[in-house]
């Protein structure tokens, strides 16, 4: 039985302790959290769950913790926990600073624990549908659009919302990254709201990617274009579609003749099947499987390093820009 702490039981923090306090091979021993409002309304459901008065306490109490605290407490919780040889998930982005994110990935190089970030949209349906096609695009759309929300806004859209699509990107895309360049604007909170970027690939692909939380309707797509094909993923209707040039073994899937100059083509329309699944939990289990079967983990520190990394080359080159 794995024991196991949470920090933070705001809203996600919620969601985090009631899909561990479920889940197979797993004891929820505690919680900690400064906010007496938070730990009131875990108290009305779960009354018999100890709250922990000291982040030291709960961490020496543990085999894993949970962090789902602000991201301003990430670091500390982190290097105290690795210190004391206990397992980390940690919500996204991994840390607040790039210089806490380096010293993070030496603590885990040199520790014999398991450390997995929360990039949730990794185990997205719609995005699991994919596994296993051949994704290579070489140009990328996004669009992540939410309603204005304050609770937040205390990091900007780019850490907020576009570290979800900067992450799968980078997952998808085999290539380093050549040259980003981006514009943002502060509307409703003092850091930026909406933003637009493009990320060029040493390999050739363009990622154009836009974020907003300032929008009148929500919005989570991704168009990746490659060579003979197009694929559709809504993140948030959980939805797949892929648009491809028909091949032999396209039996059975919906087709279509186009009139191209080079002659008839014939595109068939492929709509993967979408097994529905919490997300959350799926990256739960995961970390918890690695810990216990000592497999590597699903999202690893290196790959939260690379997403913090390049939302703040974008944060930087926002910066420049409105200082112009």
């Amino acid at each position: 039985m794995l024991k196991v702490g949470l920090f933070g039981v705001g809203h996600l923090g919620k969601i985090h302790l009631s899909q561990l306090i479920t889940m197979k091979d797993i004891e929820v021993t505690g919680y900690f959290d400064p906010s007496d409002a938070n730990a009131e309304g875990v108290q009305a459901l779960y009354g018999h769950l100890k709250r922990f008065t000291s982040a030291e306490e709960l961490i020496l109490a543990v085999d894993a913790i949970d962090i789902v605290a602000p991201t301003t407490q990430h670091y500390q919780l982190c290097e105290l926990a690795i210190r004391n040889g206990k397992h980390v998930f940690v919500e996204k982005p991994m840390t607040n600073t790039m210089e806490e994110a380096k010293l993070l990935v030496k603590l885990v190089d040199e520790a014999n624990i398991k450390f997995q970030v929360g990039h949730v949209e990794r185990f997205n349906p719609a995005f699991l549908a994919l596994k296993g096609y051949d994704l290579k695009p070489m140009f990328i759309e996004v669009h992540r659009l939410a309603e204005f929300n304050p609770r937040g806004t205390d990091v900007s859209v780019i850490l907020d919302l576009m570290i979800h699509d900067i992450d799968i990107v980078l997952s998808i895309v085999k290539s380093s990254i050549s040259r980003i360049s981006a514009s943002g604007v502060a509307v409703m909170s003092d850091t930026p709201d909406i933003a637009n970027v493009r990320i060029e690939f040493h390999n050739g692909c363009v990622a154009n990617l836009t974020s907003s939380r300032i929008s009148l309707k929500k919005m989570r797509k991704m168009r990746l274009f490659q060579k003979d094909a197009y694929i559709g993923i809504d993140f948030l209707d959980k939805k797949t579609e892929i648009i491809k040039l028909k091949e032999p073994e396209d039996e059975g899937l919906f087709t279509l003749d186009i009139a191209t100059n080079s002659g008839k083509k014939t595109i068939a329309i492929d709509n993967p099947e979408i097994k529905q699944s919490n997300a959350i939990r799926m990256e739960l289990e995961l970390f918890r499987d690695s810990i216990l079967e000592n497999k590597p983990v699903a999202v690893n520190v290196i790959d939260g390093f690379q997403a913090l990394e390049a939302a703040h080359q974008i944060l930087q080159k926002i910066g420049k820009g409105q200082s112009e």
